[in-house]
């Protein structure tokens, strides 16, 4: 049996917490606290507007966190720096209160309970528009608190960079997690943010309703409604080969390339220079080594396939074999940080030609010399599989080095 794997909301999910109610009082909090440094009503439109920001960031080498600062601190004339030391405070004394607008949950608290008994691998995949002081407080209050349950990840936005409901968040955090093998299941009680952007990315869902029967999708073996204390019960009865994921859409492809930049920013933040060229068993490659093999094929490989496919015709696609360039082009030698930005580069243009393509150019037919008769979605496919590998590749690396 294959692990699975849940992706589970927090807020009216694991938590009873109306985003309706709690964010016009988390914006009276802190507006209110900070009302030294600015006006109070002048701090919160200005704090709704990073979020904007934050909700619209496209850019995958630039976390939340960076995205609201970028735009909060300059609009309110405040010193980052400088207010790191009164928000800290804010987090630690007045945002606790906000505690009494919401509840626990103790069918969430079983849930999380039965699945990590059963082996399952759990992530919170809440929208990382807070810190994650704010999301670990929450988490907290909802009577699952991080360092008593072993979630695998929770989402903030010092490590994220896509947020809901965009389907690059969700590829997101498959990428932080080495994009594991098995069935995957979001859990979430937002038909919008949570169960059709899954679905973009090809993931089974449950949605959390009390309303029997009901569906925000079409009838699908992927997609499951109820209450929350049955979600285990439809996931345990559903075969797993219909909660595999399938990401194999244009939508579900694109997604997993800008993933696949995120991830790796996160990654390469995290492991110290020093260990960038240490490989962490025999037979296995350096975190650099993984970032030059990226960069060559992305220019020489994932690039000119594209390119081919910009003429009229059926373009004949050369099978390439990357696996010897470690030794022969001295990898481990090279620049790790200058081969992680000519990757960004690559893979930049290369998201750029798709994202200019008429939505018919996916079924565009190709030869390739080993695989035959293909398409354009087939080779992408192929490119986006190869990340998914290389990042599985680099999270077992860090979980060996760190």
């Amino acid at each position: 049996m294959m692990t699975p794997t849940l992706l589970l909301d927090l807020d009216d999910t694991l938590l009873e917490n109306s985003m309706e109610t709690f964010v016009p009082a988390y914006l009276k909090a802190i507006s209110g606290y900070m009302a030294d440094y600015s006006p109070p009503e002048k701090f919160a439109a200005a704090l709704m507007a990073a979020t904007e920001q934050m909700l619209a960031n496209r850019l995958a080498t630039r976390t939340l966190s960076e995205t609201f600062s970028q735009c909060f601190y300059p609009d309110l004339g405040l010193d980052e720096q400088a207010m790191q030391a009164p928000l800290d405070k804010f987090y630690a004394q007045e945002y606790p209160r906000l505690e009494a607008i919401t509840g626990a949950r103790p069918q969430a608290v079983k849930l999380v309970e039965e699945a990590l008994q059963s082996g399952y691998r759990l992530a919170v995949a809440t929208n990382p528009l807070f810190p994650r002081v704010a999301t670990l407080q929450r988490l907290r209050w909802a009577k699952l608190p991080a360092d008593r349950f072993d979630f695998a990840l929770v989402s903030t936005f010092e490590d994220f960079h896509f947020a809901k409901p965009q389907p690059a968040y969700f590829a997101e955090v498959l990428a932080q997690l080495g994009w594991p093998d098995g069935p995957v299941v979001v859990i979430g009680d937002d038909p919008e943010l949570d169960i059709q952007a899954a679905r973009q990315l090809g993931l089974a869902t449950y949605w959390v309703t009390e309303e029997a029967g009901s569906s925000p999708n079409e009838a699908s073996p992927l997609a499951g409604a109820g209450p929350l204390e049955d979600a285990l019960a439809w996931i345990e009865s559903t075969p797993q080969e219909d909660l595999l994921p399938r990401y194999d859409t244009p939508t579900a492809l694109v997604a997993t390339l800008h993933a696949t930049l995120a991830a790796l920013h996160t990654f390469t933040n995290r492991l110290p220079g020093a260990k960038w060229t240490t490989r962490p068993a025999a037979g296995s490659l350096s975190l650099t080594e993984i970032l030059c093999h990226l960069r060559d094929t992305e220019r020489e490989v994932n690039l000119p396939r594209l390119e081919a496919f910009e003429n009229d015709g059926e373009p004949f696609i050369s099978g390439v074999d990357t696996d010897p360039w470690a030794e022969q082009r001295e990898y481990n030698r090279q620049d790790g940080a200058q081969a992680f930005q000519a990757f960004v580069d690559a893979r930049t243009q290369l998201l750029d030609k798709l994202g200019q393509l008429p939505p018919d150019s996916w079924s565009h037919q190709a030869r390739h010399s080993i695989f035959g008769p293909t398409t354009l979605q087939e080779l992408v496919g192929f490119s986006a599989r190869h990340d998914r590998l290389h990042l599985g590749q680099m999270h077992d690396l860090l979980a060996r080095l760190n």
